[in-house]
């Protein structure tokens, strides 16, 4: 594909497949994402028939393959530059020494079709790609950049022969031939693709270098042995031998052995971490000092790093809002030239001075160059491509496209307490007996009672008792009160444990013990009352402390001047404890998990573009609700459904990085549109002769292509830089 004209051919030849339902055409990497029931191969041949090549991807292409591809698309296409330069260069610089004979003399008689031959056949070699799409694009009814070169550089030609044929009857100022600018044109237009292949080349980066992670071969244990074998071949549930140095080849948990390994490559984590039995651990990461054995539990497609690959390329493919003004003036882009064209012959050669045919000619000609649909088509999915590509080469993984252009118009973000600010790893911090029971007492009925749980806190009980040796008794009549705790019964004896809303639903009085709870709050912690029998018997509270970097993620958030808002179900001491450590002003405590999308939506019903943080499970119909949703991952989750972007590595600070990168983004979209629509507006103006009246300049049709060569490149150029903008 070589401009929009293209994509529009395409995404039309396979919406026209029975079965498909929906098709993203991606300019900037040449592909296609096809939602729906189609046969694939009618998917190959439609688009065959659209006149393109293609095949469906299986599996991910080999980094150093596809490098080898575009370094030969490079060299072939220098190649045709410079066949084409030098031919041109030559016949430029015997013009300009009066070495070429007239082409009415004796001499000019035979030299100059001789030249048209030459010049033909160069053509062909330098020009054959653009002269095959304009044919193929002709039968289809359809008109692209390829249509435009080749009217400009075959109408330079023809219009040559006919001054040789004709130089007898032709007006004086008229007999010009122009076959150094046919080839010239082409020489820069090739020129500037080769170098378009070598700036896109550099926007694949990030997405090559996550392919490049996956190893070829895997040490799998059979009968026994030791064998190597190709990454395909491993089934699940097999036996992975990993030595120090080597990449781990699928995901898995580890079964012998320990090791520290680096998974920076995945989620921008740059300490190594401690892998022991039970440790899961993921394909594409470096193992650093041990040996160990793991058994594999997702191989192939279904690994976190295809996963991840995945989501990258579908975020890449996507188009957001932005973009559709652009694929609207696309579309008729080229026929709209084209009339232009036409136009700017028919008005030279009706008002120009003489000789008005030559004028009509030079000028018509120099539109059908200039005119460049592939800045357009560029302009927004060569800057999503190299964002979403930098976001996952910090750990950022964008789902959905259109998140890319929404976060940065984020307004509010409302954060999860546990998890999000906080390490989301409680910790029993305080145990105290109010009854005539003993702290293992105490821990033992509450450690039963919470063994059905699987609440963060529970599990923080549940690894205090664990500590003690404390063994669990059996629990009936369990129910789980959402935001409130639980109840059961524990040898015949009626057991709550929760926080004092469910004391109050119960029944169960604690006023005489609220100064207590209040200071425990005060502190951070997490008061839970333990109640046998409607008897208040003790508290356990756990602390959670905030994660290191919470602090600086939420100044940086507020420097980008987005309302902060801490939602959580604590109480309302222990959040504001927490928010204040964080340096969050708004905090709305004591709401329940199914609550907080109602928060989310009366903040947008109040004008608010509302993001939320949360962890993807329990805050998903928050996040859906939400403008844009960020699930905080911890390597692995990255296939969060609810999320429109997972952070990784779990690091807060990488939200307002996110937010950040959406807006310099959305900025480098628009100078890339403002930069196209710009250039056409001036260019195809001037190259139809505007300037000629006031300064009696024309353009020259050879500088035309080069403009427009050097456009796409610009365009493509300035996307780029997105990988080094510093972000906060």
């Amino acid at each position: 594909m070589r401009c929009a004209g293209c994509v529009s051919a395409v995404e039309g030849a396979l919406q026209a497949v029975p079965g498909v339902a929906a098709v993203s055409v991606n300019f900037a990497d040449h592909s296609a994402q096809v939602k729906g029931i189609a046969d694939p191969d009618a998917l190959i041949k439609a688009v065959k028939e659209a006149g393109f090549d293609t095949a469906i991807m299986e599996g991910f292409e080999d980094p150093a393959d596809q490098e080898a591809q575009e370094q030969q698309r490079f060299r072939d296409l220098m190649q045709k530059a410079a066949v084409a330069a030098a031919f041109g260069i030559l016949l430029m610089v015997l013009e300009h020494f009066d070495w070429l004979p007239e082409i009415g003399s004796p001499t000019g008689q035979w030299f100059w079709p001789e030249a048209a031959l030459f010049t033909l056949a160069i053509m062909a070699y330098s020009g054959w790609h653009f002269y095959s799409g304009a044919y193929k694009s002709l039968t289809l009814g359809q008109a692209n950049m390829d249509t435009l070169i080749a009217l400009g550089t075959g109408s330079a030609w023809i219009y040559s022969c006919v001054v040789i044929d004709y130089y007898s009857v032709l007006p004086s100022l008229a007999k010009h031939a122009y076959f150094e600018a046919a080839v010239i044109i082409l020489a820069f237009i090739n020129l500037g693709n080769a170098l378009e292949t070598l700036a896109r080349g550099k926007t694949s980066t990030a997405i090559r270098q996550l392919i490049g992670l996956q190893p070829r071969t895997a040490r799998v244990i059979r009968n026994g042995e030791d064998l190597d074998i190709a990454i395909e071949q491993v089934g699940l549930g097999e036996t992975i031998r990993v030595r120090p140095g080597e990449k781990i080849p699928v995901d898995g948990v580890l079964i012998e052995g320990h090791s520290n390994v680096d998974e920076s490559m995945l989620t921008g984590e740059p300490i190594p971490i401690e892998k022991t039995v039970g440790s899961e651990v993921v394909a594409g990461t470096m193992n650093q000092s041990g040996s160990f054995l793991f058994t594999a539990t997702r191989i192939g497609r279904d690994t976190a790093l295809a996963q991840i690959i995945k989501s990258v390329r579908q975020a890449q493919s996507s188009k957001p809002e932005i973009a559709r003004l652009a694929d609207k003036i696309s579309s008729v882009f080229v026929p709209a030239v084209v009339a232009i064209s036409v136009l700017t012959f028919i008005s030279w050669y009706a008002l120009g001075p003489d000789p008005s045919l030559g004028y009509a000619f030079v000028t018509s000609m120099t539109v059908l160059v200039i005119a460049c649909p592939c800045a357009l088509g560029l302009a927004t999915p060569i800057s999503v491509m190299v964002a979403v590509g930098r976001a996952a080469q910090s750990g950022i993984l964008i789902r959905k496209g259109d998140a890319l252009q929404s976060a940065g118009k984020i307004t509010c973000l409302i954060l999860d307490k546990t998890g999000t600010v906080t390490e989301g790893k409680p910790t029993v911090s305080t145990i105290e007996k109010w009854a005539d029971y003993d702290e293992d007492t105490l821990l033992k009925f509450a450690a039963s009672i919470e063994s059905g749980s699987e609440h963060p806190l529970a599990a923080s009980v549940l690894a205090a008792a664990e500590q003690r040796q404390i063994k669990l008794e059996k629990v009936t009549e369990f129910t789980a009160i959402a935001g409130h705790g639980v109840s059961a019964k524990i040898n015949d004896q009626s057991v709550l444990f929760g926080n004092k809303a469910l004391m109050d639903q119960q029944g169960v009085k604690f006023t005489r013990f609220d100064n207590k709870l209040e200071k425990l709050s005060a502190l951070g912690q997490t008061p839970m009352l333990l109640a046998v029998d409607h008897k208040i018997v003790g508290v356990i509270a756990v602390s959670d402390p905030i994660k290191k970097d919470s602090a600086s993620a939420v100044k940086a958030l507020t420097d980008l001047g987005i309302r902060i808002i801490m939602v959580t179900g604590d109480n309302q001491i222990t959040a504001h404890a927490i928010a204040k450590q964080a340096g969050i002003a708004e905090v709305r405590a004591q709401v329940l998990p199914q609550d907080k999308a109602a928060v989310v939506k009366a903040l947008q019903q109040a004008g608010e573009i509302v993001g939320m943080v949360g962890d993807g499970i329990n805050d998903a119909p928050a996040l859906a609700q939400a403008d844009v949703g960020f699930a905080i991952g911890t390597g692995t989750d990255v296939a969060i459904e609810s999320a429109d972007v997972v952070i990784l590595q779990g690091s807060l600070l990488k939200v307002p990085e996110a937010i950040a990168l959406s807006k310099a983004t959305v900025v480098n979209i628009k100078q890339n549109l403002i930069g196209a629509f710009f250039y056409n507006t001036i260019s195809i103006p001037v190259a139809a002769g505007l300037l000629y009246p006031l300064f009696g300049m024309l353009l020259n049709p050879m500088i035309a292509g080069l403009a427009m060569a050097m456009s796409s490149v610009t365009v493509v150029t300035n996307a780029n830089r997105l990988r080094w903008t510093k972000l906060i």
